[in-house]
């Protein structure tokens, strides 16, 4: 098959196509035709040495949609054919609080879906949202996961509160705008892009904020009179202790990720005084996932698909991510 196989770290050069084994099908597994597959900012960061636990080589991808073409011991044939598409998380364990010692997520250490064919247990296969294209479902599955848990299992966003998602213009931030949106939220944005913030508006929110003026918290107060119930953010750095700053007293701070990296000035007044909640919030269940796709299925929510690039221009993909121009996810389209 054709892959893109991470084999040394470094800048997109290193994703080269190469022409590999097809995978087999084990005992409880399906082998997966790929039609398309999804960016996360994880795969750049592994390609860099910016993850635990890398073990190269590896085909990176979290992200796909296919058809069943074959199945292992164990699983039933009536799954051959099926157009699916693949939760990424593996072994999440008991407790749905948190994920246990076993999880991982596909891509590192398992193969992933830079390919034209993966490998997955039966149980992390789910039928496609009708009315999608293969392009559109691949771009579901983890940042539709990571929205879903942050707003729904931790935000516990309820109708009528307001919410501000940060960074708009990234898969998750996109998913969780629509999501929040669904559970009743009044939904605020922010970005360093006013044309991201008028897509975000033409998505249903009701205003943004530009994260590059020194007061936006205190616009933001303004625009949500009293500041947003529940933030949802990923943006670490500088820019978590503003979040505390504009959250209502009593809020609620959802933290999926850290893309500035750490945070140089917490202001723990901010949190003990104003009694803020702040809660982590990482990928999610099993059954997250396939409530998650429920919402997909009745319309509620749509990905939005910025770019496709081929395959083998993965590379090229990885660094239009990298520029976060983007708005919505870029895909790879496999032949």
């Amino acid at each position: 098959m054709q892959a893109i196989v991470l084999r040394a770290l470094g800048g997109p050069e290193v994703l080269r196509l190469e022409t590999v084994d097809d995978p087999v099908a084990g005992p409880g597994e399906v082998l997966v035709r790929l039609h398309a597959a999804a960016l996360n900012h994880r795969d750049v960061w592994i390609r860099k040495g910016q993850y635990a636990g890398i073990q190269l080589p590896v085909i990176l991808g979290s992200d796909g949609a296919g058809e069943i073409v074959a199945v292992g011991d164990g699983v039933d044939e009536s799954f051959v054919g099926w157009r699916v598409v693949i939760d990424p998380g593996f072994d999440w364990g008991d407790d749905p609080r948190v994920q246990g010692r076993n999880y991982r997520i596909l891509g590192l250490p398992d193969d992933g879906t830079y390919a034209q064919f993966v490998r997955v247990p039966v149980s992390n296969i789910h039928a496609m949202p009708t009315g999608l294209s293969f392009e559109e479902a691949a771009a579901i599955p983890l940042a539709g996961l990571t929205a879903y848990r942050a707003v729904t299992t931790r935000g516990a966003v309820q109708a009528g509160e307001t919410v501000l998602v940060t960074g708009i213009g990234g898969g998750v931030a996109v998913f969780a705008l629509q999501m929040a949106r669904y559970a009743g939220g009044r939904v605020f944005v922010s970005s360093s892009s006013e044309t991201k913030i008028a897509r975000a508006i033409e998505l249903g929110a009701e205003g943004g904020v530009d994260y590059r003026e020194p007061d936006w918290p205190a616009k933001l107060r303004e625009l949500t009179e009293g500041g947003p119930d529940v933030i949802i953010t990923s943006a670490g750095g500088a820019a978590f202790d503003q979040c505390l700053d504009a959250a209502r007293p009593g809020g609620r701070v959802v933290v999926y990720g850290a893309t500035h990296g750490p945070v140089p000035d917490l202001q723990l007044r901010r949190v003990f005084w104003k009694q803020l909640s702040i809660l982590g919030s990482t990928m999610g269940t099993d059954d997250e996932f396939a409530d998650m796709l429920k919402w997909f299925s009745t319309g509620a929510v749509a990905p939005v698909v910025d770019r496709v690039f081929p395959l083998a221009e993965a590379g090229a993909a990885q660094e239009a991510m990298e520029s976060h121009a983007q708005f919505g996810k870029i895909v790879l389209s496999i032949p």
